[in-house]
């Protein structure tokens, strides 16, 4: 039997991004300009989209994308 997404557990991940201050400290120059690319059920899914929007991007040294690990934030026992 073919596995199903609903079989698959859930791992949320989000991808946000924008214009650092510096290069050398993850602080944004103005949040409310942080864009919100998604949100996604796996890290693979999360990884493709990061890669599209930090390759969209490459001319600005200064944007820098995130994957943010959301399933360690809402159930931090996942951790044990």
């Amino acid at each position: 039997m073919p596995s199903t997404q609903a079989d698959t557990p859930q791992l949320l991940h989000l991808v946000i991004g924008g214009e650092l201050r510096h290069l050398d400290a993850p602080v944004f120059r103005d949040l409310s300009q942080v864009e919100f690319v998604g949100a996604f059920g796996s890290y693979d899914e999360a990884k493709k989209a990061w890669k599209a929007r930090a390759q969209a991007t490459v001319d600005n040294a200064h944007m820098r994308y995130f994957i943010l690990h959301a399933h360690k934030l809402i159930d931090p026992r996942a951790d044990d």
